[in-house]
């Protein structure tokens, strides 16, 4: 179910708990795909999904549904509290409301988690090839130091690696223009762009440290991959809240 699950307890008496979590494709019973378009597997619909990630992330509170996105490869960010039920239109959300799951969906592109290391405000972002260039993560940062964060804590998840990415030369020329820390090649030879790397380096000119979870999903079996498995490719999950 996860292939990465930490709970972060607060500095000080009284801050409240993070919890943090990305998922593999693998469920109890099955395989776990976080993809919108619905039925996903066997006779589930994506509602039935989440309501089972609901379970597994917050059994304590079963019955509240990750707030996640229908993703556009764009820099658009919403602010978000527990009275949004339905899918938002953006590549980010955050949100200073304790509770609230965020959710990202990602099968090659970089799912990253962000919050306040006060634990007051928190972020959840889909950065692809697009978004990266758009700049979605530093407007996640930008909107989460507007409402009031200080320093920031961030976790990359799973994602295909620069070794694996291989795009025509021109595309890699125009995203490292933007990005030169995305500019790479493959183990094989050929142009590549190492989405991860620019990530990471939005991040630390921002100032926001930095964890990773170092596993590419065009290499794991374990992990959904739209580069490895085409429209077939279901959907992994980063989730995000601030504990109640």
């Amino acid at each position: 179910m996860f292939a990465f699950r930490d709970v972060r307890e607060g500095d000080v008496e009284g801050q409240p708990a993070l919890d943090i979590a990305f998922t593999d494709r693998h469920a109890p019973a099955g395989e776990l795909d976080l993809s919108l378009a619905g039925p996903v597997r066997g006779d589930a619909t994506a509602d039935d999904v989440l309501a089972l990630l609901a379970r597994e992330f917050t059994p304590e509170a079963p019955d509240a549904l990750p707030i996640g996105m229908r993703q556009v490869h764009g820099a658009q960010v919403c602010v978000v509290d527990e009275t949004d039920g339905a899918e938002i239109v953006a590549d980010g959300v955050v949100t200073r409301r304790t509770g609230v799951t965020l959710l990202v969906r990602v099968a090659d592109c970089v799912p990253v988690l962000l919050a306040a290391t006060d634990h007051s405000v928190i972020a959840a972002v889909h950065a692809g090839r697009p978004g990266l260039v758009a700049g979605v993560v530093p407007a996640a940062i930008a909107t989460m130091r507007d409402l009031g964060a200080g320093d920031l804590q961030a976790w990359v998840g799973p994602h295909v690696c620069g070794s694996c990415y291989e795009v025509p030369e021109q595309m890699r020329e125009e995203v490292s223009a933007e990005v030169p820390e995305a500019f790479a090649v493959t183990s094989w030879g050929t142009p590549a762009v190492d989405i991860g790397a620019g990530v990471r380096a939005q991040l630390r000119a921002a100032g926001v440290s930095v964890d990773e979870i170092r596993r590419c999903t065009l290499e794991d079996d374990d992990l959904w991959s739209h580069r490895r498995e085409g429209s077939s490719a279901g959907r992994l999950g980063g989730l995000i809240r601030i504990s109640p």
